[in-house]
């Protein structure tokens, strides 16, 4: 009988493979297609935040910084809670500068689980999620997000927790769905947390980019849940800086040094002269924030009635970069990997199968998920590729 094992390769990690992002990537530049699949921004960060960058490169902090970030940061991400959110935080126990949020998740996980833990999920997720649980020798445990509402179904995730689960795993605002979702979802997650005595680990990297008057939660605010909760963020997708992998983790002293013993053994530290940088972008005046989330809500403005009129059912969306449509009136089989690997070729657009963020993959096998953080211009045009498809 074949294997379909990789040769070599642990069996933590066997049918991971390769990064749909990267294929898809790798794709639009082969095919010179728009690439509305990776969710990364095409203008560049605030003149201030690029400026710092500079100063610093320039000003000689090229080397090493300290292995829990810069102090100018940890500070910066201290003012940054407690302005936006009322939170304070020692900035020498309970804030972590890692590379990018993917390795505070990485630190997180690693460090928090243990050999046959439980780690309860929503479905779909960031596609790091299940290979870093796996790594670290636990089990996934997927609750379904069912369009349209995407709702978390607070029954389902009672009932997915076990004597075995150490945390809860939240991604709010949800990638890929565009959910952001309400005071009664998290305070169910927190209720359930305080009386399973379970940790949540919340992915809030978006917590800027939301429309439409809603309003982000952060965990760590709800009464119970500050002493349980490990906040995770980045600066990429505020500041337009993808490429410069910085992110953070913050909470109580225990939590964050479980992940930052972990995170010293992966990149040990990154991103020197950007650090500064970004701490320059979070000390930015509100109109800043403002002008972020409206910017992107007029993205999502223009893109998603193109995509009505190329012919797709597209689900209502109020945070993120992304926006979820179901493909099925353009391709009755619903085969979605397929669609997006034909869809460059067919009408020079790049989207992402959905299946791929999904543990249950029926349930996703129909959907595709499109960026929309790009310009206008370059929306425009995708819709155009996009309705020769009808």
């Amino acid at each position: 009988m074949l294997s379909n094992r990789e040769p070599y390769l642990t069996a933590k990690l066997q049918g991971f493979g390769t990064t749909i992002f990267a294929e898809m990537s790798q794709l639009a530049i082969a095919t010179n297609s728009v690439n509305l699949g990776q969710g990364f921004p095409d203008t560049d960060a605030p003149r201030e935040v690029l400026d710092a960058a500079i100063a610093a490169v320039d000003g000689g902090l090229n080397q090493y910084p300290p292995g829990p970030g810069m102090p100018v940061l940890r500070q910066a991400i201290v003012d940054h809670q407690q302005r936006f959110y009322g939170i304070t935080l020692d900035p020498d126990t309970e804030v972590l500068v890692t590379a990018g949020a993917t390795e505070a998740l990485a630190g997180a996980l690693l460090g928090l689980l243990d050999t046959g833990d439980e780690v309860v999920v929503l479905d779909p997720m960031f596609d790091s999620y299940a290979p870093c649980i796996a790594l670290a020798g636990a089990t996934a445990k997927p609750v379904l997000l069912r369009p349209p509402a995407y709702a978390i179904d607070l029954d389902q995730l009672r009932a997915a927790v076990t004597p075995k689960t150490k945390l809860i795993l939240l991604n709010n605002p949800h990638n890929p769905t565009g959910r952001v979702f309400t005071q009664e979802e998290l305070q169910g997650i927190a209720d359930l947390a305080i009386e399973r005595d379970v940790l949540v680990v919340s992915d809030e990297v978006y917590e800027h980019l939301r429309f439409d008057g809603v309003r982000h939660i952060p965990m760590a605010t709800l009464p119970g849940m500050r002493e349980r909760t490990l906040t995770i963020s980045s600066g990429g997708k505020t500041f337009n800086t993808t490429g410069w992998k910085v992110g953070w983790a913050c909470g109580p002293a225990a939590l964050v040094k479980a992940a930052r013993t972990a995170k010293q053994f992966l990149t040990y530290v990154s991103s020197g002269p950007f650090q500064p940088a970004i701490a320059v972008g979070l000390g930015l005046p509100d109109s800043f924030y403002a002008g972020v989330a409206a910017d992107l809500q007029s993205k999502r403005d223009r893109l998603l009635p193109g995509l009505v009129e190329a012919g797709f059912d597209v689900f209502p969306t109020s945070g993120t970069y992304f926006v979820t449509a179901d493909i099925r009136p353009l391709r009755a089989d619903g085969d979605g990997m397929a669609f997006c690997r034909e869809l460059p070729h067919r009408c020079g657009v790049v989207a992402i199968p959905n299946e791929v963020l999904y543990a249950d993959k029926a349930a996703g096998r129909h959907l595709v998920r499109f960026a929309f953080c790009k310009r206008l211009e370059v929306l425009d045009e995708a819709v155009s590729r996009l309705k020769t498809l009808a």
